[in-house]
């Protein structure tokens, strides 16, 4: 009897770890064996329904990719579209929860399992999950999708439009173009972060107490757990932190707790945490927090990895802390879609890691995601990547009210939940033009709610005099402050094609050529490389000029319009924006080196770069200008061998050779500081003629894997004996492709973009194109012939995927690394002061005396004017010290269309005269012979002039510009001084 009941006890204590292990939560990759078919088809939500005729595809998979690139944007397909998928689960003993997780659809998605309704999903932009537990079934099962990508889609129940889905930057990659992952687990079980329709928020980490020195800090993990089962359970909650390489680094735990059936509780555990390497810019550095719930045997039956990383910030003096370092804003408003020809969004997480890895290539440390929340993929690869990004909710160009704005605080909080383990995001941006102060409070109340401790700034686009906001800043004018941050959302919308170098060389592109825009010309919109580059350089002094370290309100950067050219809203005779820094293939332009030199540093220039803009292979008794932007202080222009003199310098990092008449051979510019001596060069030298072609491929740095959804990136170009790239080849390239794979192509000018065309054209002598596996392993051969050169050929092999019953563990996005190339922190201060500003205490005016404060209240939509009369044009500001004021600093109202005639004195003596300049922002009036003085007088001389000197910039124009230029507009005097802001800086002697 006792052998019997050993026995039976050796048996339940065998099958509870048995059922242990069957409880193993397990995460799948759900992409695989979908099958899509466009149009409507109401009977395809049931499980019997044959869909065996429809097309076979892996997720992420847009219906209307082939559109990518080939039509404008408002030209994308949108209609409804089903996506079907059989699967069956593994076998286990015991209870089970079975949950999917759509990473998002477009726009509208309603969702079924075995015939049974789920829920729908209307948002088009966030993540949604559902609980499939109830109506799943032993063997096989069929989930089932409805998506309508109407660009016009309102809400079933409001009939509110969604106020994203706009035709101009929102690109409609309609169906299921993101992943799609399927979760098995305990009735036991922390939750999953999809507030949309299962209303839970997963698990939460995050770091306090940082001391970036000690290289310590606290460390605490969150997790939401739910008991689904009809009994209480009581478990033992564990966090175990690996590092980058898997080394266990810490193992704590939190107390034990008891869930009754039905009950959802947070649970927590903390500890101190040594030897840290935290997340920075270009330092990718990840860890694994691994949350365990135990029983009361001490069995594991459930687990999440959460890959996280550790930084300390701060917001406040104008200026932004990361890892007690201040960082300047340098950086891109890129289009969330971050899109590539003829696939759109969808494209594997290597890629992801290498079109965002360009950007802090070029020395970017920002990535403004425009108007909707990234997808998760994009926000994991910033991660790895090292990459600061700013993280919207949904919106459109202005603030909403009732349900619109319910949509937009819905989506935040949705977003928040989902992403707040993600270090790279330090802003969540509430609006894409200035939203009221309570609405700011709303949103503030959101993040705190769900956010408290992941150190991110909430603000908007502007901002301005709003304290509650933690950052601001406008589209394309400069701000300064001295409170929260004011970072540019978007500045340089210039456009110009990769194809055209300049005038000189083939294809001979005249500066500006192109179309009309509504009717008038559109130059700024249809530059060369040349002319696109410099204005690059221009409109980033404005910044660079005012950035930390210039006084006590400061400029914290800004980001430019989009890094690569993207299929949305364009001016330019392309019918695809070309404001990007590389073309749609990531190929770059010379803007992007243009900034790679500019942006060398975290505030100031912390390695010196110089680089030649363009190339040099010209028709003979060619004359031109050549244009060099270098950290430098002098820049010395040689031509093989011969000095052609020192280059005229302007904003900062241009140097300008006029009239250089080319001779073939090596054209070099060497860069010198202040002391003489040399610190970089670079060179460009003439190409012989084309002799052949030249393949690279470029794949994850895990192998070509044959899942149906991964791609190789192929790279032609045109070279010469030596292997150097001809710059001014511009043949087809016939491309031949053999295997398993299949061509998507790249893009090129001509018809429909050559979008899909095997016989693609190389541009200045390069171009890529893509191609994605099939599900079938194999060799692949691809083949590239053109005119007059041998044939080159390139083979790959793709890796077996093991797919089972439509179920895979290959999870690429899990297993790829972190990118640590610039190393961690610096410990170091990264600007040195070069002005000091001396504070004004008090002033008086020739009128208005009551608002003379509103000159210098650090307010950006306050000032100060006369009454219109040239004998009350002026002010005198009394400053707290005596100083020789060498640099006065003005935002005067109509900045970047009215010129004021301006004398200043210092105590009575004139120390500058003149008319002002236009800008988008500030100006400087750099005194020669600067006078010991504590007043400083500002008189208008005469009548002001207006001219805009940004007329071809349509969102300054107008309805669209700043509040504070529509009140210029109104003026009727001429006499009239208007006064934003003024400073008085001293300039710092080493």
């Amino acid at each position: 009897m006792n052998h019997k009941l050993f026995f039976f006890v050796f048996l339940f204590a065998a099958l509870s770890v048995m059922d242990g292990q069957a409880f193993e939560r397990k995460k799948y990759n759900f992409n695989s064996e979908w099958r899509l078919q466009i149009g409507d088809f109401p009977e395809a939500k049931k499980a019997k329904y044959d869909d065996s005729r429809w097309k076979a595809v892996t997720l992420p998979h847009a219906f209307n990719e082939d559109e990518a690139f080939k039509l404008s944007i408002e030209q994308l397909t949108d209609t409804i579209v089903w996506y079907r998928k059989h699967f069956q689960i593994p076998a286990a003993s015991g209870k089970k929860k079975v949950f999917v997780e759509f990473e998002g659809v477009r726009q509208r998605g309603d969702f079924y399992l075995n015939g049974h309704y789920l829920g729908r999903h209307e948002n088009g932009v966030m993540a949604v999950g559902f609980d499939l537990t109830p109506y799943m079934k032993e063997g096989d099962n069929v989930i089932a999708v409805r998506t309508d990508n109407n660009w016009m889609y309102r809400e079933e129940g409001t009939n509110s439009k969604f106020q994203w889905n706009d035709r101009n930057f929102n690109a409609n990659y309609g169906g299921i173009p993101k992943n799609v992952f399927l979760y098995v687990m305990d009735e036991v079980y922390q939750t999953l972060p999809l507030y949309s329709n299962l209303k839970t928020t997963g698990v939460y980490v995050y770091a306090q107490d940082i001391d970036v020195k000690g290289r310590t800090a606290t460390i605490h993990a969150e997790s939401e757990v739910r008991n689904d089962s009809r009994e209480p359970r009581q478990f033992s909650y564990q966090v175990i932190v690996s590092d980058a390489d898997g080394k266990q680094v810490k193992s704590f735990e939190g107390e034990k707790v008891t869930l009754k059936a039905g009950e959802t509780k947070t649970v927590k555990a903390a500890s101190k945490v040594g030897n840290l390497h935290f997340w920075s810019w270009g330092y990718g550095y990840l860890y694994t927090v691994k949350t365990i719930l135990k029983d009361s045997q001490n069995q594991v039956f459930d687990e999440v990895d959460t890959r996280t990383g550790f930084r300390k910030t701060r917001f406040a003096e104008g200026k932004v802390w990361l890892n007690d370092r201040v960082i300047q804003m340098k950086g891109y408003a890129q289009r969330t879609s971050n899109e590539w020809p003829a696939v759109g969004l969808s494209v594997p997480a290597w890629l992801s890691d290498y079109s965002n890895d360009l950007m802090v290539k070029s020395n970017g440390n920002l990535v403004r995601w425009m108007h909707v929340a990234p997808w998760k993929q994009d926000v994991e690869s910033c991660d790895r990547v090292g990459l600061i990004q700013a993280m919207p909710a949904g919106d459109a160009e202005k603030d909403r009210e009732g349900r619109q704005w319910e949509h937009r605080v819905e989506l935040m909080r949705d977003a928040i939940i989902y992403n707040r383990n993600n270090p790279s995001i330090l802003f969540y941006e509430c609006g894409n033009k200035a939203i009221s102060r309570a609405h700011m409070i709303e949103m503030k109340a959101v993040r705190d709610k769900y956010d408290p401790f992941g150190g991110r700034a909430i603000g908007s686009r502007e901002m301005l005099d709003i304290r509650e906001a933690e950052y601001g800043g406008e589209m394309l004018y400069i701000n300064k402050s001295m409170h929260h941050p004011m970072w540019a959302t978007e500045y340089c919308r210039d456009e110009g094609l990769r194809k055209y170098w300049d005038e000189y060389s083939f294809p001979f592109h005249k500066e500006g050529a192109g179309p009309l825009y509504r009717g008038k010309p559109a130059t700024d919109y249809n530059h060369n490389q040349d002319m696109l580059a410099i204005e690059m350089i221009r409109r980033w002094y404005d910044y660079w000029r005012e950035r930390p370290g210039t006084g006590r309100r400061v400029s914290s950067g800004g980001t430019k319009i989009i890094f690569s050219d993207t299929n949305t809203h364009y001016r330019g005779e392309e019918n695809y924006r070309r404001s990007g820094v590389t073309d749609p293939m990531r190929i770059e332009k010379d803007a992007f080196f243009a900034h790679q030199v500019m942006w060398n540093g975290w505030v100031d220039t912390e390695a010196d770069q110089t680089y030649i803009i363009g190339h040099w292979n010209y028709p003979e008794k060619t004359v031109k200008p050549i244009h060099v932007v270098s950290t430098g202080e002098t820049v010395e222009l040689l031509l093989n061998g011969e000095s052609l003199g020192k280059g005229k310098r302007e904003s900062n990092f241009l140097f300008t050779f006029d009239n250089v008449a080319f001779k073939p051979g090596k054209l070099e510019a060497v860069s010198y500081n202040k002391a003489g001596k040399e610190i970089s060069r670079y060179a460009v030298t003439t190409v012989g003629e084309p002799v052949k072609l030249k393949l690279s491929v470029m794949q994850s740095p895990e192998g070509f894997h044959a899942d149906g959804a991964d791609m190789a990136l192929i790279q032609v170009e045109v070279v010469d004996k030596d292997g150097k790239r001809c710059p001014l080849d511009n043949r087809t390239i016939q491309f031949d492709l053999k295997g398993n794979a299949e061509w998507r192509g790249g893009i090129a000018q001509g018809k429909d973009n050559h979008i899909l065309d095997t016989n693609l054209p190389v541009e200045c002598g390069v171009n890529r194109a893509l191609i994605r596996s099939t599900t079938q392993a194999g060799k692949i051969t691809l083949t590239a012939k053109a005119e007059g050169l041998p044939a080159a050929t390139v083979t790959m092999e793709t890796i077996p995927v093991k797919v089972s019953n439509g179920l895979s563990n290959y999870l690429p996005q899990f297993t790829l690394k972190g990118r640590l190339d610039r190393g961690e922190t610096p410990l170091t201060p990264s600007y040195k002061d070069t002005k000091r500003d001396v504070r004004i205490i008090s002033a008086k005016a020739g009128a208005n005396n009551p608002s003379v404060e509103k000159s210098f209240d650090d307010n950006e939509l306050s000032e100060w004017q006369n009454d219109g009369k040239l004998s009350t044009a002026w002010i005198t500001y009394t400053l707290e010290r005596e100083a020789k004021i060498d640099d006065i600093c003005l935002k005067l109202n109509g900045w970047r269309s009215r010129s004021y005639p301006l004398e200043v004195f210092a105590g009575n003596t004139l120390i500058w005269s003149g008319n002002t300049d236009k800008s988008l922002g500030y100006i400087h009036l750099n005194v020669e012979k600067p006078v010991l003085s504590n007043q400083i007088t500002i008189r208008l001389k005469g009548n002001t002039s207006d001219q805009d000197a940004f007329g071809q910039i349509v969102e300054v124009e107008a309805k669209a510009a700043n509040e504070m230029e529509l009140q210029t507009k109104k003026s009727k005097s001429k006499s009239d001084l208007r006064i934003i802001e003024a400073e008085f800086l001293e300039t710092l002697t080493e």
